[in-house]
């Protein structure tokens, strides 16, 4: 599933190239077909991304909203655009560019309010830059659940996914089976800014790396990673390598459905 900075791109990419210009609404695949003939002809006047859900906005107050879940897929490019294939959920079309959304988990025409409903019930998103990690930190301090899974909840923090939550405990030395309550605020507060960093650099590069310059390829004359994931990562789906810290093998375990990876000795038990 991508994480949150894959949709805070999205936005500024739909930004770049909708945004104030008239455009054309479709849905080859029939599914939105209803919703795309009341916006068709209407300009994009806004886009927005909070964790994991995108939201275009056309006219004064009409919301796309996109989540794509594990298989949905964007495609932007220039015109002349493709002819489109019977899986295209959304299309939007001007002189220039075009978008194309394959199989979300949702894509739904919906209101202010029901667009209002939906940011009160995510957590604060490290890229939205009004978000501050106060409110994350006031459930995490009160939880007996891991950190591990506190960070996956989009109710806790909203927009990290698998890779950002083994890399951030990966950065910080703490024990991802850590209870929440046993975090101190500076703690989690250093977690927070570093997740906003690392983000911030995901919607720049449209990638995670999440490695320190001393810690790259070159930097440690060890051959790249190779994987369709991409980026250069600590502990992500690195599981039996050696660390490149300290050479203890890297582990990995199902924590609420989804694979855990830790370094048990740069991560050790009770470390937080």
């Amino acid at each position: 599933m991508p994480e949150g900075h894959t949709i805070h791109r999205l936005a500024q990419d739909h930004a770049a190239r909708f945004l104030g210009r008239q455009t054309t609404v479709s849905s080859p695949q029939g599914k939105f077909s209803d919703a795309a003939a009341l916006l068709t002809g209407q300009d994009l006047t806004g886009t927005e991304a909070h964790g994991k859900h995108l939201f275009l906005r056309f006219g004064a107050a009409e919301y796309v909203h996109v989540h794509l879940g594990l298989f949905g897929k964007y495609t932007l490019g220039e015109t002349p655009a493709p002819p489109p294939t019977d899986t295209v959920r959304l299309r939007l079309l001007n002189d220039t560019h075009y978008s194309d959304l394959r199989g979300p988990t949702t894509c739904a025409l919906i209101s202010e309010g029901e667009k209002q409903a939906i940011h009160d019930r995510l957590g604060p998103d490290p890229l939205r830059g009004a978000d501050t990690p106060d409110r994350a930190y006031a459930r995490v301090s009160r939880s007996r659940t891991t950190i591990a899974a506190l960070l996956m909840d989009q109710k806790v923090v909203a927009g990290v996914g698998n890779v950002y939550r083994a890399e951030v405990l990966f950065r910080h030395g703490i024990d991802p089976y850590t209870p929440g309550k046993d975090l101190t605020e500076a703690r989690f507060t250093a977690v927070w800014d570093d997740l906003v960093a690392l983000m911030r650099d995901g919607v720049r590069a449209n990638r995670i790396d999440t490695v320190r310059p001393e810690h790259t390829p070159e930097a440690m004359n060890r051959p790249p990673r190779v994987d369709d994931h991409g980026g250069e990562v600590y502990v992500y789906r690195r599981a039996h390598q050696p660390c490149h810290l300290c050479g203890t093998d890297i582990r990995t375990a199902e924590l609420a459905a989804r694979n855990l990876f830790w370094c048990p000795t740069c991560q050790p038990p009770g470390a937080h």
